[in-house]
């Protein structure tokens, strides 16, 4: 499989479409000892029918080599998403002379109709839904645009398109689509346009980012109906937390006051926790008020507020006006500044219970924030229940995943000891996973605690080594060691681990 991915395909002189019908590929070879330049990869060597075939449609000569099915389907699948951006812009590269048009797109079908610009840019938007990309990243280079998805927290290349004027059309497309300033080209613009997929509207925000080549887009997907589809009725048990993590987490979600903080960086999957845990606790006896910038999900029965800040509705203010509406429990989408951080505080020590997230690396990093906002410890400490840190971590695909043992350097350096009893495994790649060999994401989770020995140490402003110590001693995990775990059952690999937490 590793030496079929390290060939570049021949896509110029087999069509991708033909491939993928005829079930085999048209590979470049740069080895100076084979004879021919082209290798025909086939599954069955014996078929005369699609040798024949082959003979007719290529007009070079070629070398005959076989590889599994499997491998062949999980190459297709990884370049089938670029590919069909390359045929969409074949005719631009060629010039076609076509002004962008400035209609809505319209993702059900592309129109044959349509300008080769517009059919990029509505292909890629259909390939990314697809993949279930969560951002696409359009990079112009010196010879072009650059097209790559982010999956599960991962960019991947899925093609370029060639031509400096190229690229400039495709970015004004996307433009005309956001209603931005398409003469701007030297600083950033910010925007957002909705598209029609699989019978629903789509949430498209649209970053621009000047460069030196030009001007860089990243789109990001929010699908918001698929979104609410997911989050009603999700719960904790659904996120992959293993058990521990999982009883803790209720508890602190069943507590009547005080405050769960949920730390992480972009992108961990902080707020799906926070929905989860109010989908637990939603049974309609208790007022649920939450302030969030921006509402991605709708949950029935709780009160949503989105964050305003050109109207004066920032998170200070409007939790302000939350606390004089009769809430029982409270969720605060992000706590960025110290006035905000102390009406929360207050909120958890007035008998509310109080859900929220901050930016930190671990759980013990967040009480060092706290103090820089100007949060008074006592008071800290005395509203806190518990900190959770979360990561993502890729899990393996479990329609081609095997075993596969790490280099004893990858052991040493990770700082593994005896690893005689783990069953390491990795995903070969399959079109199930479109060759990545990951499929889904799974939660880690650090927790602490908070007792009257630690509330002591944090408000006596120990040195954060002792408060380390102390929270070890009870019983918290570091990230690290909970995402050992899923490497030892072989749910994921010692490489995607460390990507995420050293």
């Amino acid at each position: 499989m590793s030496q079929l991915h390290a060939l570049e395909p021949a896509f110029d002189a087999l069509p991708y479409a033909d491939c993928v019908q005829r079930q085999c590929l048209l590979m470049r070879s740069d080895d100076a000892e084979v004879q021919s330049d082209l290798l025909l990869v086939v599954a069955d060597p014996f078929d005369a029918g699609l040798l024949a075939w082959a003979d007719e449609r290529i007009a070079k000569p070629k070398q005959l080599r076989v590889a599994c099915r499997a491998d062949i389907d999980a190459y297709l699948a990884r370049h089938e998403d670029g590919q069909r951006a390359m045929d969409a812009m074949a005719k631009l590269a060629v010039g076609t002379g076509t002004e962008v048009q400035g209609e809505d797109i319209s993702l059900r079908s592309i129109s044959e109709d349509s300008s080769p610009v517009v059919r990029l840019v509505n292909s890629t938007l259909y390939d990314a839904l697809k993949a279930g990309a969560s951002d696409i990243h359009l990079e112009t280079t010196p010879v072009g645009i650059a097209i790559k998805y982010r999956i599960d927290g991962v960019l991947a290349h899925q093609g370029a398109i060639a031509g400096s004027e190229n690229a400039e059309q495709v970015i004004s497309r996307i433009k005309v689509l956001a209603e931005l300033d398409i003469a701007e080209r030297r600083v950033p613009q910010d925007g957002r346009f909705k598209v029609a997929a699989l019978a629903r509207k789509i949430d498209i925000r649209v970053s621009i980012m000047p460069s030196i080549h030009g001007e860089d887009a990243v789109l990001r997907v929010l699908d918001k109906e698929r979104l609410a589809d997911e989050v009603n009725g999700l719960r904790l048990d659904a996120l992959g937390f293993d058990g521990h993590s999982m009883c803790v987490l209720r508890a602190l979600c069943q507590e009547p006051y005080g405050m769960l903080l949920v730390t992480g960086p972009t992108g961990s999957g902080k707020t799906t926790t926070l929905y989860a845990a109010i989908n637990e606790i939603n049974h309609g006896h208790e007022k649920i008020v939450t302030i969030e910038d921006p509402v991605e999900y709708q949950l029935g029965g709780v009160l949503q507020i989105p964050v305003n800040e050109k109207k004066g509705l920032t998170f200070a203010r409007g939790l302000r006006s939350i606390l004089r509406h009769d809430p029982d429990k409270i969720m605060v989408g992000e706590i960025r500044d110290g006035e905000t951080a102390q009406i929360a505080v207050q909120a958890a020590l007035t008998g509310h219970l109080v859900l929220t997230t901050v930016h930190a690396n671990n759980v013990f990093d967040v009480l060092g924030r706290f103090t820089h906002m100007g949060v008074d410890p006592y008071s800290l400490v005395s509203a806190l229940n518990g900190i959770v840190a979360q990561r993502l971590v890729r899990t393996n695909c479990p329609g081609c995943s095997v075993d596969d043992q790490p280099t004893a350097d990858l052991i040493q350096t990770s700082g593994l000891g005896d690893t005689s009893d783990w069953t390491f495994k990795a995903g070969r790649g399959c079109a199930s996973c479109r060759g990545t060999g990951f499929k889904g994401r799974k939660a880690i989770a650090e927790l602490l605690l908070l007792d009257d020995e630690l509330r002591e140490l944090i408000v006596a402003r120990e040195p954060v080594r002792r408060i380390k110590e102390k929270a070890y001693q009870k019983g918290t995990r570091l990230l690290r060691d909970v995402g050992l775990d899923l490497v030892r059952a072989g749910e994921t690999t010692l490489q995607e681990l460390n990507r995420v937490v050293r």
